[in-house]
C-alpha cells in the first residue's frame, strides 16, 4: 500500500490535517484511527465552548467534529478506523493492523503524527492507599457518562483541576451526584478561568488549591478520601488532614501527549513538551515527518489544534511537491517566566508573513510584559494584565521582525518590575512601569 500522505489519528487535529493536505493537491491520503469513530476525544466532549475561532459560533465536541468529518466524506478522503499503528519508521514505512485487513505494511511520502495525549492515572503519581473500585480518570468518567451511559458514582472527590476535571464536577452535578470538593495540588488551578468560574463557582463547589489526597480508603469500594494541605515542597502538613467520605475519586492531573510511536521513529524530543521538536512547518527532526495537535504539546482550545493541523497538512504538501526550502535555523529560546515555545526552531526562509508561537507560562503573572528579544535587541513586547500557566499564550511575530534576528536565538520571556517600552502597536511606543508576579 502506497500513500502520497498519511495521518496517524483521526481527532480533530488529524483530520483538519488531511483535509488540508487535500486542499493543497495532495490526492492520495490515508488517515488511520484506532477507535471506532472519527472525531477522537470530541465525541465524548458533550459541552459547548468548542468553534469560537474556527467557525465563529460556539458549538458542542461532536458538532465540531461533525464538521471536519463531513468535509472529509465530501473530499473522498480514505480512512481506517479500528486500526492500530504499531510501527513508522525513519524512512516513511506504517506497520499497521486491523481486523478487516490484518496485517498492513503502508509507504508513505509524507506522514503526518496527530495521536494527541492521555491522562496520567494513579499510578504516574503515586497516591498511597488501597485500592478499591471507584477510582477513574476524569476522562474515563466523561465518556462513561456521555457515551455509555454509566454513572461513576453519587459522592464525588475530584483531584486536579485540569479543564476534564473542571467539567466532570459540573457534570456529575447536572446528573444528580454530589460533587463534595476539587482538590488540586499547585497554588493555582490547572484550567481555564471561564471553566473554575461555569463548572465549580456556579455550583458552589469548593475548590482546595494547594491540597492532595494522601490516602484512599475501601474494600471493594471507595469509602473515604482524605486530603491535606501541602508546603512550598509539596510535602502534606500534619494536622491539615480533610476527610470525605464518598464512593469515587476522579484524577485530572494532567495530559501527557501520547508519543510512544513518536519515539520509536526515533524523531528529536523536547523534555518540557514531552512532544517532538518542530519547526516552522511542524516538521520533526526527521524529513517528511510532521506533528501536529496534542502531540506536540497540550492545547486547551481544539481551535488551535485544528489551526495548527491545517499548518503541518500544507506544509506535507509543499514537502511532497519540493516547495520547501532549506536555510539557516534561528532558535526559539524559552526565558524567564516562561515553560516552553512551539515551533523551537525557525527557517525564517519558509516563513509566509508571520510566525505563530505558541507558550505557556510557568507561574501566574499579573501585570507584566511579554517581550520577544534578539539578544540585546527587544523585536515586540505586550502588556499582559493576566498570564496563567492553565491557559495558553499565543503571539503572532512578522516576518520583518524576525529577519532582524537573523543569525540570533530568539528568546521570549516574562518581564516584571522595572521600567521598559511598552508598544502598543509597531511604530507607538512609550515607557511605563510595570508589576510583577502574584
Amino acid at each position: 500500500m502506497k500513500y502520497d500522505v498519511v495521518v496517524v489519528g483521526g481527532g480533530p487535529g488529524g483530520l483538519a490535517a488531511a483535509i488540508e493536505a487535500k486542499k493543497n493537491g495532495i490526492e492520495s491520503i490515508l488517515v488511520i484511527e484506532r477507535a471506532k469513530e472519527l472525531g477522537g476525544i470530541l465525541q465524548q466532549c458533550i459541552h459547548n465552548g468548542f468553534g469560537l475561532h474556527e467557525f465563529k459560533e460556539e458549538l458542542t465536541g461532536p458538532e465540531y467534529a461533525g464538521r471536519f468529518i463531513d468535509q472529509l466524506l465530501e473530499m473522498n478522503i480514505e480512512y481506517k478506523l479500528d486500526t492500530m499503528v504499531l510501527d513508522v519508521t525513519d524512512k516513511k514505512e506504517i506497520h499497521a493492523i486491523n481486523s478487516k485487513d490484518g496485517y498492513m505494511l503502508i509507504e508513505a511520502k509524507a506522514v503526518i503524527f496527530s495521536m494527541g495525549c492521555r491522562e496520567r492515572t494513579r499510578g504516574a503519581i503515586s497516591i498511597p492507599g488501597d485500592r478499591p473500585a471507584g477510582v477513574f480518570t476524569a476522562g474515563a468518567a466523561q465518556r462513561y457518562i456521555n457515551m455509555e451511559g454509566y454513572m461513576v458514582g453519587k459522592r464525588v472527590v475530584i483531584l486536579g483541576s485540569g479543564d476534564i476535571g473542571l467539567i466532570m464536577a459540573r457534570r456529575l452535578t447536572l446528573e444528580g451526584a454530589e460533587v463534595l470538593a476539587v482538590a488540586e495540588l499547585m497554588p493555582f488551578s490547572g484550567g481555564l478561568t471561564r471553566n473554575i468560574v461555569q463548572c465549580l463557582e456556579d455550583y458552589n463547589i469548593p475548590l482546595y488549591l494547594s491540597h492532595t489526597v494522601i490516602d484512599i480508603q475501601g474494600k471493594d469500594r471507595v469509602q473515604k478520601v482524605i486530603l491535606a494541605k501541602v508546603d512550598e515542597n509539596r510535602q502534606a502538613i500534619p494536622g491539615t488532614e480533610i476527610e470525605y467520605e464518598c464512593d469515587t475519586l476522579l484524577l485530572s492531573v494532567g495530559l501527557i501527549p501520547e508519543n510512544d510511536i513518536s519515539r520509536k521513529t526515533g524523531v528529536e524530543m523536547d523534555r518540557r513538551t514531552n512532544g517532538p521538536i518542530v519547526n516552522e512547518m511542524m516538521e520533526t527532526s526527521v524529513p517528511g515527518i510532521f506533528a501536529c495537535g496534542n502531540v506536540v504539546h497540550v492545547h486547551d482550545l481544539v481551535d488551535f489544534v485544528s489551526g495548527e493541523a491545517r499548518k503541518a497538512g500544507k506544509a506535507a504538501a509543499k514537502y511532497i511537491k519540493g516547495e520547501v526550502s532549506e536555510g539557516e535555523y534561528i532558535f526559539l529560546k524559552n526565558g524567564n517566566g516562561i515553560s516552553y515555545t512551539v515551533p523551537q526552531k525557525v527557517r525564517m526562509v519558509n516563513v509566509e508573513k508571520t510566525l505563530e508561537v505558541f507558550m505557556r507560562v510557568n507561574r501566574i503573572f499579573k501585570e507584566v510584559r511579554l517581550e520577544v528579544k534578539a539578544g540585546e535587541e527587544v523585536l515586540m513586547s505586550w502588556k499582559k494584565n493576566h498570564m496563567a500557566p492553565g491557559e495558553m499564550e499565543r503571539i503572532m511575530i512578522p516576518k520583518a521582525k524576525l529577519e532582524q534576528a537573523q543569525g540570533k536565538e530568539i528568546v521570549v520571556e516574562v518581564v516584571e518590575g522595572r521600567q521598559i517600552i511598552a508598544c502598543t502597536s509597531y511604530d507607538n511606543c512609550t515607557e511605563e512601569a510595570v508589576g510583577g508576579a502574584k
